[in-house]
Parts: C-alpha cells; sequence; structure tokens
C-alpha cells in the first residue's frame, strides 16, 4: 500500500498497491466496479495513468472515497480526473460535507502539484457554489421487476423490434473471452467511422476482457446473423448493479433491429443473475436518438453533472462535450486505419 499523510485526515492511496482495496471497496454499499482496482488497472495499463486516490477511513472501513487519475500529458499538462472513460464516478460518503472535503482535498493536492484542470463526474453531491461543466442523461432499469414485467415495460417499438430481430433468426451470444473483444473492435471502428469520432485503442479493450471480463467483472453480448457478428455490447457488474458501458454495431443490418434483441436479451440475464439494477451509461443532450433508443427499455431518466476546475483561472469552468465536435462530419471519411492512428493518440491526451 503507497500512502501519503494529508490534511482533514484523509490518505491518499494508489489502489493497485493495496492489498486488500476491492475488499475494502465492496464492503461499501454504494460501491460500483469504477472504484475497484481492476478499473484503475485497465486505466493505468493502457495510458499509464497515475492512482491518486483520496480516502478517509473510520476503523479499518473505508468513510470516505473518491477515486482521481493523474494524467500527464505534452499537450495540455498535468491533470486530475475522477476519472477518465468512466461515464460517471461519485464519491464514496454519506453527507454532502464528507464530499466536499474530499473534493475540496483533491484540489488542494491538485495546486500542489502542478495540475491545470481537476474534473469531477458525479451524479450526486453537487459541489456548492460550483457551476456544471458539462451535462448528459443517465437512464437506469429497475430489473427487480423479474423478466415478465421488465418486457411489458417495454415500449410497443421495442418489443415490435425484437420480435422483428428474432423473426429474422437473429440470435445472441455471451462470452468473456478475447475473440469476442476482438469482434466487438471490428464493430467499434464501423460504429465510431459512422459517427464521426475516433476509434479507442485495441489496447483499452483487450485490457478490460484481460483484467475485467475475464475476472468475472463483467460480459460481452454478440448479436449473430449466421456467422456474421452484427452487434455486441460491454456490460459490467459489481455487487447488484450492472452497467452498459460500450456498443457497436454494422448498420447493414440495421432494419432487422439488432440492437433491440442484444439489450433486450443483456437486460433478462441480468435480471435472472440476480442484479437489481442495471444503468445504461451517459448520453450527450443532443443524442435526442439515443436517449429515446434507452427510454424504449423503460429506464428512469436523470441528469449527470461534471465539474472542472481551472487552477490557471481560480474558480469552476465550463467545458465541451466531444461527441458534439465540429470535426464529425470530417471523421466520417477518413480511412479506418487513421480512426485507430488518431484515437491512440487522442484518447491519452483527452482523458
Amino acid at each position: 500500500m503507497a500512502t501519503l499523510p494529508y490534511r482533514h485526515t484523509l490518505t491518499l492511496i494508489d489502489p493497485l498497491r493495496h492489498c486488500d482495496w476491492d475488499g475494502l471497496v465492496s464492503a461499501h454499499p454504494k460501491s460500483s466496479f469504477f472504484h475497484l482496482s481492476d478499473w484503475a488497472r485497465v486505466l493505468q495499463q493502457t495510458y499509464g495513468h497515475r492512482p491518486v486516490y483520496c480516502c478517509r477511513f473510520a476503523g479499518e472501513k473505508i468513510s470516505g472515497l473518491l477515486p482521481v487519475m493523474e494524467v500527464s500529458s505534452p499537450l495540455l499538462g498535468r491533470r486530475g480526473v475522477s476519472l477518465p472513460f468512466t461515464d460517471f464516478c461519485s464519491p464514496l460518503v454519506s453527507t454532502k460535507s464528507s464530499a466536499a472535503l474530499l473534493y475540496k482535498s483533491a484540489i488542494e493536492y491538485g495546486r500542489q502539484h502542478g495540475w491545470r484542470t481537476f474534473e469531477c463526474r458525479s451524479m450526486e453531491h453537487e459541489q456548492p457554489n460550483a457551476a456544471k461543466s458539462v451535462s448528459y442523461w443517465g437512464h437506469t432499469i429497475d430489473l427487480s421487476v423479474g423478466s415478465e414485467d421488465l418486457f411489458k415495460n417495454l415500449k410497443s417499438s421495442v418489443r415490435s423490434g425484437v420480435r422483428k430481430a428474432q423473426r429474422a433468426g437473429l440470435h445472441v451470444e455471451f462470452g468473456v473471452d478475447l475473440e469476442s473483444t476482438q469482434r466487438f473492435f471490428r464493430l467499434h471502428c464501423l460504429t465510431r467511422r459512422r459517427h464521426g469520432m475516433p476509434c479507442q485503442s485495441v489496447k483499452f479493450f483487450e485490457n478490460i476482457a484481460k483484467l475485467m471480463l475475464a475476472n468475472g467483472k463483467g460480459f460481452m453480448a454478440t448479436v449473430w446473423q449466421g456467422d456474421r457478428a452484427v452487434a455486441a455490447a460491454m456490460f459490467f457488474h459489481q455487487g447488484t448493479e450492472a452497467f452498459y458501458k460500450f456498443g457497436a454495431s454494422d448498420y447493414k443490418y440495421q432494419h432487422f433491429r439488432p440492437n433491440n434483441l442484444l439489450m433486450w436479451e443483456s437486460i433478462k440475464k441480468c435480471s435472472e443473475e440476480g442484479f437489481t439494477r442495471l444503468h445504461l451509461g451517459r448520453t450527450s443532450l443532443n443524442q435526442h436518438g439515443l436517449r429515446r433508443f434507452k427510454l424504449g427499455f423503460g429506464a428512469r431518466e436523470e441528469q449527470i453533472a461534471y465539474y472542472k476546475y481551472d487552477y490557471r483561472k481560480g474558480s469552476f469552468v465550463t467545458g465541451l462535450d466531444y461527441a458534439e465536435s465540429r470535426w464529425s462530419c470530417v471523421l466520417q471519411f477518413m480511412p479506418p486505419l487513421a480512426l485507430r492512428l488518431l484515437g491512440r493518440l487522442a484518447y491519452r491526451e483527452l482523458a
């Protein structure tokens, strides 16, 4: 365990060097897989980011936790993010005052270590007197009602899409192996080009498969038409909560509604395996089609707020939703190999 005494009786911990980190985190009732060492290890091994987790202990138990990665970049300098490539990562606290103390301690640490900015991605505990940087939609499905009621809660158009996919002979398979991840990456590249976005690094997904899926922290769902994979999605889980993280599909097969079938079969799987809640990740405020798609599965909607502190200005600042990039129309015409190379360079810088 690498620790550093810090003011306000907090401790800075590297979870990758703590022998029982996952056990400590899992004991907290609000913990998610984003708080676990596996996710920190994926970020560290893929991008070289350094974990600086702000913790408060009550005896042998964690009473407060704000996971932070220190991101160092030749272009954008050094900064803190809680956490990179994470839709949201609320601090593990019981009160707003405890959350404010964690935020304050992290900001002070960043000031001492030359950070340019510090970004928090949270669903809870809004920071007082802080302007939101970016907002997103979040959607959650209550799985505890059981498969029969879950299907009834689908909008009629979604149920029709599921049945259409089934009539067309599409079927869903679940796996955790590297081969499933490689099939997903092919679809991921097609989807990112269609949306005018760089591709994530293949190393990122391979590390997820090796460090998370293979360790029982998630699964890959793949939709097949015959011997061809036409859609896929990656799900994580921890405790009683599951999380939809990445999705991709081949648009040529969209008329068969493979994504409707994929999501429904994954919802049913999560419910039958005893998970009580499925979070569908963040959605940009201007992604109206994706928002309707998620709401069609009977999800409850809420907003996720990001906050960014700029040390040079000494205040919280507004930011950008990179899904709204002006370059999207240009990236749609770039060769796939160029999008993969751009993603390898850009995502490490942007975190």
